[in-house]
């Protein structure tokens, strides 16, 4: 038995340290940290719940738009209020640029090197070692594609900058819908930038992940995890109701999903850097009171979110499954097609989304801030499940919680000592280098792990207790 550690595992976003266990060639055990801490639920207590949307954004700078839509959510349940049919529609628009932008960064710049020789040329060289298959002629295709991919990624922040004012941290989505109007301009403009990346995700992203699945089958069995997976759902019709990608919950590898039901999330820290409260795992009494010096056992910044008490995984594969778009399998290769099958669907969603525009009917509706209220603004992203729980007392902040896809998919141990999804999904596989363990990026890269997003802790002031790393 050798027991190995990476850290940090490279092309992804921020630091995240792996260490797994190799027994005869095979991954036995896996222990998954986040070890970047940060302090944005704090940060947004004592505020004006109206500054939420463009606070939570800074919590990621590659998926902002979804922290501004989870935060707005929030406080439109707290405040009883409902976004404009054209709101909700402009809100689509943005999101999904940020899907777009996402989704071929994922697959092209973090993903592809760990299966195609890139050119002789940093950042490509020194070459991890690894089984390349790919034959040089279809490599050198792969990465013309790479390329493009990167170019494209900017204009899909600029489709977004046409209607969230500027990419990233747009600046439009408020509780009640957007402040942005459309126009024939914007219209044309984005569907201009739209066509474009249409024709790239038909003609060379779609056939460019099954060509690695081609030369790598047997990453459709590796990587399986617990078959438990969660969607909140995402991108409501005009009338704000859930239609394309509906909420809801699949167990165990099932085919039938049942209904989503929120009372059933829970959180602890079993394993995690933060003060333990005795009987709390509701995210509305959940608190982030740093620990680290007191819990040695703890390995992770990383809360663990449960669902009915399990483990679950969320993110693209989750909601095709779930809505029956694509039930192949649960595996390394599966999350990448489901991904790239997902941002066709969502494109075309988009051109629905402009021809149903209004240019004559508003974009927001008006509300006057509630001094005492609650909400909760749930909400799937581009890495899948993400909740955002706010109280507000005497017109201020008085609580806020944040689950992100990243903890989801990236918890440590729990009490029940059941591994996280990712470290469950790295049981069985294949090591051939163990000075590279390229394998264990592949699976690892597969769920687009976001650390910016997945820690949430602060050093400083009278509340917190004083800690070193």
């Amino acid at each position: 038995m050798v027991r190995k550690k990476i850290l940090p595992l490279t092309r992804l976003h921020e630091p995240l340290q792996v260490e797994v266990e190799v027994n005869n060639g095979v991954v036995t055990d896996a222990w998954v940290s986040g070890t970047l801490f940060r302090g944005f639920e704090l940060m947004l207590e004592n505020r004006d719940p109206r500054d939420t949307c463009i606070y939570a954004q800074r919590i990621c700078g590659i998926c902002s738009t979804a922290h501004a839509m989870a935060g707005a959510l929030a406080l439109e349940k707290a405040y009883n209020l409902e976004p404009t049919p054209n709101g909700v529609l402009i809100r689509n628009l943005i999101v999904a640029s940020d899907f777009i932008q996402n989704n071929l960064r994922h697959f092209y710049i973090l993903s592809l090197p760990d299966y195609a020789r890139g050119p002789d040329t940093p950042p490509f060289r020194p070459l991890l070692k690894g089984d390349y298959k790919i034959p040089e002629s279809k490599e050198k295709k792969l990465y013309e594609n790479y390329w493009e991919a990167a170019i494209l990624s900017a204009k899909a922040h600029q489709l977004l900058a046409l209607w969230g004012a500027k990419a990233p941290h747009q600046q439009t989505i408020i509780p009640g819908g957007v402040t942005e109007k459309p126009n024939a301009n914007k219209i044309n403009m984005s569907l201009a930038i739209l066509k474009k990346v249409d024709k790239f995700v038909t003609e060379k992203y779609l056939p460019d992940v099954y060509s690695v699945a081609e030369y790598y089958p047997e990453y459709y069995q590796i990587g399986k995890s617990y078959g438990n997976l969660l969607s909140f759902g995402i991108f409501p019709n005009e009338k704000n109701k859930f239609e394309d990608f509906q909420p809801g919950v699949i167990t165990n590898f099932s085919t039938r999903p049942v209904k989503f039901d929120p009372q059933l999330i829970s959180e602890e820290v079993t394993s995690s850097w933060y003060e333990e409260v005795e009987g709390v795992t509701d995210p509305w009494q959940e608190k982030t009171e740093p620990a680290f010096d007191k819990k040695p056992e703890a390995y992770s910044w990383v809360k663990t979110p449960r669902y009915d008490t399990k483990p679950f995984e969320s993110g693209p594969l989750a909601r095709m499954w779930i809505n029956g778009k694509y039930r192949r399998g649960i595996s390394t290769m599966d999350r990448h097609i489901a991904r790239a099958l997902e941002l066709k669907e969502i494109i075309n969603l988009m051109y629905t989304w402009l021809e149903k525009l209004n240019l004559n009917q508003p974009t927001l509706n008006k509300y006057e801030p509630q001094p005492q209220a609650q909400g909760a603004g749930l909400i799937d992203t581009m890495r899948g499940a993400l909740g955002h729980w706010v109280k507000i007392e005497k017109g201020r902040t008085s609580h806020y919680q944040v689950i992100t896809p990243s903890a989801w998919n990236f918890a440590p141990r729990g009490k029940d000592k059941l591994r996280g999804p990712v470290e469950e999904a790295l049981i069985g596989t294949p090591v051939e280098n163990l000075d590279s363990l390229i394998e264990v990026g592949r699976v690892i890269r597969a769920f687009d792990p976001c650390f910016s997003c997945a820690v949430h802790a602060v050093q400083g002031g009278k509340s917190l207790r004083k800690f070193k790393i």
